[in-house]
């Protein structure tokens, strides 16, 4: 090796070893990068009855946690109960749910009962805010939100239906089986402080952030039979609304909403049929019914409750053209009230029109469908103001003679040459009478009294 390569090798060495110290240096100076970043939390939110599109939207929540890697799923709830489809679905998605799922009772005064008691004890954690209570989830056959009696065969069945499915999933979280069936056979409720002693839910705490902090390090057991650890020392929580569609269509399912939109739409169209050319009627007619159409395939309804409001619509109608004193308009407005209360059913929760809003929407309907039918028996005994019929009793002048029988003639009435028929042979020239129009005939008998030409110059009734 030359004496240069030996003098150039240090001097490599010497710079090498100057980068690397300054690079360790710089890389001092940069601040530390957090191994850990902040645990994802997913807020949702359950205020008001369960229905199908409530369902839609707790189970696309629960998706996009899932998607996004969420390490918790929260749902603040406040539910008088709802539809059995809509809940078992969110429970489906709620047992499925790669996140653990949460299920807060806020604020105070707030309520988890009927459906919302079987949605709480699904849950992986479950928790309830001071000041609220849970349960109140017997099974009822009920109209209008009013229990009515079931045969004994019937409520077996549906009892053991319900205890049988909270069993199938609230022991696998570790619930008491026990104190739980009795809010169904029993219709017991409970306060926040029962269900905790009573082992029906996880912890109480005073604020969603306190829940968040009582959970922070716990340790879970999924439905799975697996074991999740919470780390939520700094949670960044990210609350998922319903959409514009959503709140949307949250409000067409409503079964009171669901039988308004159904009257509504009725009406439209009853009124554009019975008065054509109004339009307006016809177009906010036809889109209330199409709004109810749609509410109807979510909404478990009762064929009998459809039955029983045709009827009374049939019923209106008859006590508009026949005098019955009444009877058939009472009858109508009990027919439509029982169908009303009877339109929307659901075993479990008791959902259906409310008997506020059935007699608040019955009466009015009964007295616009009973006005607008005796208007239209009116209109068809009123004497036309215009066309040919108006021309009965009105006077004009034979101008070709008529035979009698079958031998017809011509007349001149209002300045208009017509075909003309008669019982009796009528010479040219005499004045006649005007008695029934049959298509392009007018069929005339011969008015005396009248002689001179100026006195039919200007027909008259006579």
């Amino acid at each position: 090796m030359s004496r240069a390569s030996h003098a150039v090798a240090p001097g490599l060495a010497l710079t090498l070893a100057l980068c690397l110290t300054l690079s360790a240096l710089a890389a001092s100076r940069q601040p530390a990068v957090p191994s850990t970043q902040r645990a994802r939390v997913v807020e949702l939110h359950v205020d008001g009855q369960v229905d199908p599109i409530l369902a839609e939207y707790l189970g696309e929540g629960i998706d996009r946690a899932n998607r996004e890697g969420a390490a918790l799923i929260l749902i603040t709830m406040d539910t008088p109960g709802g539809l059995d489809t809509a809940m078992r679905d969110i429970i489906r998605r709620i047992l499925d749910s790669k996140a653990p799922v949460a299920v807060y009772v806020t604020p105070g005064g707030a309520r988890a009962a009927s459906a919302g008691f079987f949605i709480l004890l699904a849950a992986d954690i479950a928790a309830m805010a001071p000041s609220t209570h849970t349960g109140a989830a017997s099974p009822l056959l009920s109209v209008g939100g009013y229990p009515v009696q079931m045969d004994e065969t019937i409520k077996n069945k549906i009892l053991n239906d319900a205890t049988a499915y909270l069993r199938s999933y609230a022991g696998a979280r570790g619930r008491n089986i026990e104190l739980a069936e009795t809010a169904i056979t029993e219709a017991k409720a409970f306060t926040e402080r029962e269900a905790l002693e009573g082992k029906l839910i996880d912890l109480i705490a005073n604020s969603p952030g306190e829940l968040l902090a009582g959970l922070d390090g716990r340790t879970v057991t999924r439905f799975s039979g697996g074991t999740a650890t919470l780390s939520l020392a700094t949670p960044d929580v990210i609350t998922v609304e319903m959409t514009a569609r959503q709140r949307f269509l949250s409000r067409i399912v409503e079964p009171d909403m669901f039988f308004v939109l159904l009257l509504v739409g009725v009406l439209g169209l009853y009124v554009e049929f019975t008065h054509p050319g109004m339009i307006a009627p016809g177009v906010i007619g036809s889109i209330a019914l199409v709004l109810a159409l749609f509410a109807m395939q979510l909404l478990p309804i009762n064929l009998t409750g459809i039955v029983l409001i045709a009827l009374a619509l049939g019923l209106f109608i008859l006590e508009a053209k026949y005098v019955s004193h009444g009877v058939l308009g009472t009858g109508g407005v009990m027919a439509m009230l029982l169908g009303a209360l009877m339109l929307v059913r659901s075993p479990l929760t008791g959902a259906g029109v409310s008997v506020g809003v059935a007699l608040g929407a019955t009466l009015p309907f009964a007295l616009l469908t009973i006005f607008l039918m005796r208007l239209v028996v009116r209109s068809r005994a009123w004497t036309p103001l215009a066309g040919v019929e108006n021309w009965i009793g009105d006077v004009g002048r034979v101008t070709a003679a008529i035979g009698g029988d079958t031998h017809y003639g011509m007349v001149s009435v209002h300045g208009e040459l017509w075909r003309a028929a008669s019982n009796a042979a009528i010479p040219e020239g005499s004045p006649v009478r005007v008695v029934r129009v049959a298509g392009l005939t007018l069929h005339v008998e011969p008015v005396e009294g009248i002689r001179n030409r100026d006195q039919v110059s200007a027909p008259s009734k006579v």
